[in-house]
């Protein structure tokens, strides 16, 4: 009679025993590890079947049976045996049609396949992907796609970026395990193309190396997408099983609390398993505003490479290189004037360049010269010369009227005052590259009366010759 009732005991994944029991662990389990991370990894799992003492439980994913094993599974373990001692050991099994139902990819392929507002797409490093093709096949792609020019052997390499370039190979080639690479510098000096010259020299060494690229931006994107379709599960699954991953503008997850969190646990993640992941951003760690210090501590723990601003000859290189693979002839004295006059940005360099290229092929070949080039590029040269700051026009609008600095930011409005105050946000605008925002914070205003100051400017110049030569005058004075 003992053995008959102990067999009645006995139960399979359908009693509703089983059922209750398993409301039970979970309500035990959320209250023990949160809601957070109960809906992350727990709730997705279900109950499977129920043989001899052993009750297995179905995980959607690999990923995600690893992770479980590892955080949760002796708890489990214990609060079930607790509730049913005749559970002798919990397994865990990845769902299949025979363990379970087949889980709705629908919300999988939503975060899939919606662009980002930089117009993402999903892309594999073959090329790109039609995206109202894909078919969700357990391994989403989420790379950004990469530029075909930005290879190493396109990479120019001078004094100011061969320590980062070295790195970069050396880390790709899996030469060394610099955990992680940290690549920072200022605004189109290449860090960029370092970044997919890395993920182009992978693929080609081991094509089979599962590689994620993508901006941080996107990378919040597709974050705040998995969590609108509650479904944080399979991102996760999808970036922390990744062999590389590489995040590009680190310093945009700035003020992003929840984003920061998720890709602070990623990264632990990663590092555990002994995944390579590479950073870039346009500051050293140490130096990101608005990033948490756990986060900052560990993008420092490997190597930090810096790119500097681009000398002289690396310029020339960048630009003799360039005029090869375009195929121009590009005349030594050409080479060094825009050398010497575009520094602070490579891709102005190389745009320089395209702008000439197609100036001659638009017009039979035309060859280029000096005078050619200072004609076609003058609008850019002229910027680039504009090195006035509004505290200089301030300080010689103020001499000119012979008011003082401090009654110009005021907020007196006679004549006296306001028209010198027009005048000066007036060059403000036409003399530096600061927007009106930028211009009013100097004068104590908004933007909307700059916009105001510029149009009563403009107006004026027209109808009061007087006053268009002291503009005048004025600007020759601060551009000379």
């Amino acid at each position: 009679m003992a053995e008959e009732a102990m067999k009645d005991t006995k139960m399979t994944a359908n009693d509703n025993n089983v059922q209750e029991q398993w409301g039970q662990v979970c309500s035990q389990l959320k209250m023990e590890f949160g809601e957070t991370a109960f809906d992350s990894w727990l709730k997705p799992l279900s109950i499977g079947s129920f043989n001899e003492g052993i009750m297995n439980i179905c995980v959607p994913t690999a990923f995600m049976k690893s992770w479980v094993i590892t955080h949760y599974s002796d708890r489990i373990h214990k609060i079930w045996e607790h509730k049913n001692p005749d559970i002798k050991k919990v397994n865990f099994v990845v769902q299949t049609a025979a363990t379970s139902h087949k889980p709705d990819n629908s919300l999988l392929k939503k975060i899939a396949s919606t662009p980002t507002p930089q117009n993402f797409y999903s892309a594999n490093f073959s090329g790109a992907v039609n995206t109202n093709d894909r078919v969700y096949d357990g391994n989403m792609q989420l790379s950004a796609p990469l530029n075909p020019a930005y290879t190493f052997d396109n990479f120019v390499v001078g004094k100011t970026n061969e320590f980062a370039y070295a790195a970069a190979r050396k880390v790709a080639e899996g030469k060394v395990s610099f955990n992680p690479l940290f690549l920072y510098s200022g605004v189109g000096l290449g860090k960029t193309h370092l970044m997919h010259a890395i993920a182009w020299r992978i693929r080609e060494l081991n094509p089979n190396r599962n590689i994620i690229y993508l901006s941080a931006e996107q990378f919040l994107y597709k974050f705040v997408k998995a969590l609108r379709y509650k479904d944080t599960a399979a991102f996760k699954e999808q970036f922390r099983s990744v062999d590389i991953l590489m995040v590009d503008d680190v310093q945009f997850m700035s003020n992003k609390e929840s984003t920061q969190e998720e890709f602070f646990y990623t990264f632990n993640s990663l590092i555990e398993e002994g995944r390579q992941i590479i950073i870039s951003a346009d500051k050293s760690p140490s130096d990101l505003e608005g990033i948490e210090t756990r986060l900052k501590s560990r993008l420092n723990c490997g190597l930090v490479a810096d790119i500097h601003p681009t000398d002289f000859d690396l310029r020339m290189g960048i630009l003799n290189h360039k005029a090869k693979v375009m195929g121009i002839n590009l005349p030594e004295k050409v080479a060094e004037f825009l050398a010497q006059k575009i520094t602070s940005n490579v891709r102005e360099l190389e745009g320089s360049l395209c702008r000439l290229a197609a100036h001659t092929q638009l017009l039979s070949n035309h060859e280029i010269t000096l005078d050619m080039t200072q004609d076609v590029l003058k609008d850019m040269l002229r910027s680039i010369d504009r090195k006035t700051t509004i505290d200089e026009i301030q300080k010689k609008v103020s001499e000119h009227f012979n008011i003082s600095v401090k009654e110009l930011q005021s907020s007196r409005r006679a004549r006296t005052v306001a028209r010198p105050r027009q005048i000066a946000m007036y060059l403000a605008k036409q003399l530096t590259s600061r927007s009106l925002p930028e211009i009013g914070r100097k004068f104590d205003r908004d933007h909307t009366t700059v916009m105001h100051a510029v149009r009563k400017v403009e107006e004026l110049i027209v109808e009061d010759q007087a006053l268009a030569e002291s503009v005048e005058i004025l600007r020759r004075s601060l551009e000379g």
